[in-house]
Protein backbone atom coordinates (compact mmCIF):
# COMPACT_ATOMS: atom_id res chain seq x y z
CA UNK A 1 0.00 0.00 0.00
CA UNK A 2 1.34 3.41 -0.95
CA UNK A 3 0.63 6.49 1.11
CA UNK A 4 0.90 9.95 -0.29
CA UNK A 5 2.23 12.49 2.16
CA UNK A 6 0.66 15.89 1.68
CA UNK A 7 1.47 19.09 3.44
CA UNK A 8 -1.17 20.97 5.39
CA UNK A 9 -1.26 23.55 2.61
CA UNK A 10 -1.87 20.84 0.01
CA UNK A 11 -4.71 19.37 2.10
CA UNK A 12 -6.20 22.85 2.58
CA UNK A 13 -6.01 23.49 -1.19
CA UNK A 14 -7.68 20.13 -1.95
CA UNK A 15 -10.49 20.74 0.54
CA UNK A 16 -11.10 24.22 -0.85
CA UNK A 17 -11.12 22.86 -4.42
CA UNK A 18 -13.60 20.13 -3.49
CA UNK A 19 -15.82 22.64 -1.70
CA UNK A 20 -15.60 24.94 -4.72
CA UNK A 21 -16.70 22.10 -7.00
CA UNK A 22 -19.85 21.93 -4.85
CA UNK A 23 -20.51 25.65 -5.18
CA UNK A 24 -19.15 26.43 -1.72
CA UNK A 25 -17.24 29.68 -1.49
CA UNK A 26 -17.31 32.74 0.76
CA UNK A 27 -20.38 34.13 -1.02
CA UNK A 28 -22.31 30.89 -0.50
CA UNK A 29 -21.29 30.69 3.16
CA UNK A 30 -22.33 34.29 3.69
CA UNK A 31 -25.75 33.57 2.17
CA UNK A 32 -26.09 30.40 4.26
CA UNK A 33 -25.22 32.10 7.54
CA UNK A 34 -27.39 35.17 6.86
CA UNK A 35 -30.39 33.09 5.75
CA UNK A 36 -30.10 30.44 8.44
CA UNK A 37 -29.65 32.80 11.37
CA UNK A 38 -32.48 35.04 10.18
CA UNK A 39 -34.63 31.91 10.44
CA UNK A 40 -33.16 30.98 13.82
CA UNK A 41 -34.00 34.43 15.18
CA UNK A 42 -37.63 33.96 14.12
CA UNK A 43 -37.91 30.36 15.35
CA UNK A 44 -40.33 29.86 18.26
CA UNK A 45 -37.93 27.77 20.32
CA UNK A 46 -34.44 28.68 19.07
CA UNK A 47 -35.05 32.41 18.64
CA UNK A 48 -35.31 33.26 22.34
CA UNK A 49 -32.18 31.24 23.15
CA UNK A 50 -30.02 32.98 20.55
CA UNK A 51 -31.60 36.43 20.82
CA UNK A 52 -31.23 36.30 24.61
CA UNK A 53 -27.50 35.68 24.34
CA UNK A 54 -26.35 37.66 21.29
CA UNK A 55 -26.27 41.44 21.57
CA UNK A 56 -24.35 42.25 18.39
CA UNK A 57 -25.73 40.16 15.54
CA UNK A 58 -23.50 41.65 12.80
CA UNK A 59 -20.37 40.79 14.80
CA UNK A 60 -21.70 37.31 15.63
CA UNK A 61 -22.62 36.62 12.01
CA UNK A 62 -19.10 37.60 10.93
CA UNK A 63 -17.68 35.06 13.40
CA UNK A 64 -20.10 32.42 12.16
CA UNK A 65 -19.07 33.05 8.56
CA UNK A 66 -15.43 32.54 9.55
CA UNK A 67 -16.42 29.41 11.47
CA UNK A 68 -18.31 27.84 8.55
CA UNK A 69 -15.60 28.87 6.07
CA UNK A 70 -13.12 27.06 8.28
CA UNK A 71 -15.38 24.01 8.60
CA UNK A 72 -16.37 23.78 4.94
CA UNK A 73 -13.26 25.07 3.17
CA UNK A 74 -10.55 24.68 5.82
CA UNK A 75 -10.08 28.45 5.58
CA UNK A 76 -8.40 28.72 8.97
CA UNK A 77 -10.08 32.01 9.83
CA UNK A 78 -11.95 30.94 12.98
CA UNK A 79 -10.11 30.81 16.27
CA UNK A 80 -12.97 30.80 18.77
CA UNK A 81 -14.00 28.14 21.25
CA UNK A 82 -17.56 27.04 20.49
CA UNK A 83 -17.90 24.49 23.31
CA UNK A 84 -17.36 26.95 26.21
CA UNK A 85 -19.56 29.51 24.44
CA UNK A 86 -22.41 27.03 24.18
CA UNK A 87 -21.90 25.64 27.69
CA UNK A 88 -22.96 28.98 29.18
CA UNK A 89 -26.28 29.10 27.30
CA UNK A 90 -29.37 29.05 29.50
CA UNK A 91 -32.40 26.94 28.71
CA UNK A 92 -30.95 24.73 25.99
CA UNK A 93 -32.48 21.27 25.87
CA UNK A 94 -31.10 18.17 24.20
CA UNK A 95 -34.00 18.26 21.72
CA UNK A 96 -32.97 21.72 20.53
CA UNK A 97 -30.12 20.17 18.56
CA UNK A 98 -32.64 18.33 16.39
CA UNK A 99 -34.52 21.57 15.79
CA UNK A 100 -31.29 23.37 14.87
CA UNK A 101 -30.19 20.59 12.50
CA UNK A 102 -33.63 20.40 10.86
CA UNK A 103 -33.70 24.14 10.25
CA UNK A 104 -30.12 24.05 8.97
CA UNK A 105 -30.98 21.25 6.51
CA UNK A 106 -34.09 23.07 5.25
CA UNK A 107 -32.05 26.25 4.74
CA UNK A 108 -29.39 24.33 2.83
CA UNK A 109 -32.04 22.64 0.68
CA UNK A 110 -33.52 26.06 -0.14
CA UNK A 111 -30.25 27.74 -1.17
CA UNK A 112 -27.81 25.01 -2.23
CA UNK A 113 -26.93 24.25 -5.84
CA UNK A 114 -27.46 20.53 -5.24
CA UNK A 115 -27.98 17.63 -2.86
CA UNK A 116 -24.26 16.93 -2.64
CA UNK A 117 -23.70 20.39 -1.16
CA UNK A 118 -26.44 19.76 1.40
CA UNK A 119 -24.86 16.43 2.35
CA UNK A 120 -21.38 17.99 2.57
CA UNK A 121 -22.57 20.55 5.12
CA UNK A 122 -24.88 18.22 7.01
CA UNK A 123 -22.13 15.69 7.75
CA UNK A 124 -20.16 18.50 9.34
CA UNK A 125 -23.14 20.09 11.10
CA UNK A 126 -24.19 16.75 12.61
CA UNK A 127 -20.65 16.15 13.86
CA UNK A 128 -20.56 19.62 15.44
CA UNK A 129 -24.00 19.19 17.00
CA UNK A 130 -23.00 15.81 18.41
CA UNK A 131 -19.84 17.29 19.92
CA UNK A 132 -21.75 20.16 21.53
CA UNK A 133 -24.50 17.85 22.75
CA UNK A 134 -21.92 15.53 24.29
CA UNK A 135 -20.19 18.45 26.04
CA UNK A 136 -23.44 19.91 27.32
CA UNK A 137 -25.44 16.81 28.24
CA UNK A 138 -22.99 13.90 28.45
CA UNK A 139 -22.78 10.55 26.74
CA UNK A 140 -26.32 9.49 27.68
CA UNK A 141 -27.72 12.33 25.56
CA UNK A 142 -26.19 10.82 22.42
CA UNK A 143 -27.54 7.36 23.13
CA UNK A 144 -31.10 8.68 23.52
CA UNK A 145 -31.14 11.28 20.78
Amino acid sequence: MTYQRRTAEERRRDIKAHAGSLGIDDAFISKLVETFYARVRQHDRLGPIFNGEIDDWPDHLAKLKDFWASVAMNAGRYSGKPVPAHMKLEGVRREDFGEWLGLFRRTLEDISPGAETVDYFMVRAERIAQSLQLAMFGLDSLERG
